[in-house]
């Protein structure tokens, strides 16, 4: 077997995140494995690019993050861009309480998160600890889940003003797995607006479809 580093620290690191080729027919046992882990990322090379598997406890996510090779190369196709939630969609009655609570902190800004039991797949509502609020700026604490639980959705509100993610939002999401999501226009009688994403290993991923049940967009 090729020995990819000879310093112990670089070859854990490479071994964290492995690169498999795709092979022209049949499977590939380490992808397949990698694919059905409960927890684990890598990559797959094959004759369309390069794509990132990505694995959590309540998550699997196949993206593609490079365009195909321009190299002829004797690999198969690494196969077609997906994102599960594997603990299934949020209940709609958790968005709502984060509604009703992001109106009552109005005007100031307010947050939450959804948090998900591996063991119960039971879903929670957290409030974290506000170290700031105002109108235009929210300081808040992101809680350290117990044994089993995983956060998965983390909101935010702008108040009155409109939904975006701001640089502070881009470099607070850069080192976290989960589904950011911003609500503006909570003041407005056309609001409230949501956007979300999906934070993936420092890339910031448009959702397929909304994470809630009951959802006008979850279907």
């Amino acid at each position: 077997m090729t020995v990819l580093a000879d310093d112990p620290t670089a070859a854990a690191v490479l071994a964290a995140v492995p690169c498999y080729p795709v092979p022209p027919q049949g499977r590939s046992p380490a992808l397949d494995a990698l694919r059905a882990a409960r927890a684990g990322r890598g990559l797959a090379i094959g004759i369309d690019g390069v794509m990132l598997v990505l694995r959590r406890p309540w998550l699997e996510l196949d993206f593609p993050i490079t365009t195909p090779l321009s190299l002829h190369v004797p690999y198969g196709s690494t196969g077609a861009c997906r994102a599960e939630l594997r603990c299934g969609l949020i209940p709609r009655e958790h968005l709502d309480h984060i509604l009703d609570h992001f109106r009552a902190a109005l005007p100031n800004e307010a947050a939450a998160f959804v948090l998900w039991n591996e063991a119960t797949r039971e879903f929670a509502v957290e409030f974290p600890v506000i170290d700031e609020a105002t109108p235009s700026r929210l300081v808040y604490r992101t809680p350290v889940p117990q044994p089993d639980w995983h956060v998965l959705c983390d909101f935010h509100s702008h108040g009155v003003g409109p939904a975006f993610f701001s640089t502070t939002d881009d470099a607070d999401d850069a080192h976290a797995t989960k589904i950011a999501i911003v609500v503006g226009w909570l003041g407005d009688p056309g609001g409230p607006v949501m956007l979300a994403r999906l934070c993936a290993d420092g890339m910031f991923l448009p959702l397929p479809r909304s994470p809630f049940s009951g959802d006008r967009h979850a279907d």
